[in-house]
């Protein structure tokens, strides 16, 4: 199974889980398994249309899948995938 490392803010939607295992063929896969294993997670990673929301980066080892086949990057068993939340602010 995937694994899926949560940062802290989504932590608490997972059961305060730091990894989740998914069984994916892809990104978008590992994502909605995420969301279908903890339902309270959905509205933090997807949007009202059911599409990622555009904050939210995911990286397998240190590569963003965006620079990859984005959401239908192909994964594994054997595939670690870093959830990573944009941040943004600071003095304006």
């Amino acid at each position: 199974m995937a694994i899926i490392q949560l940062p802290s803010a989504l932590k608490a939607y997972a059961d305060n889980q730091s990894e989740v295992s998914v069984s994916a063929s892809d990104a978008i896969g590992a994502l909605n398994a995420l969301a279908n294993a903890h339902p309270s997670i959905r509205a933090h990673i997807f949007d009202a249309d059911g599409k990622p929301r555009s904050f939210i980066n995911i990286f397998i080892g240190d590569t963003n899948i965006k620079s990859l086949n984005g959401f239908n990057t192909a994964i594994d068993d054997k595939t670690v995938l870093t959830l990573i939340p944009a941040i943004a602010g600071g003095l304006g």
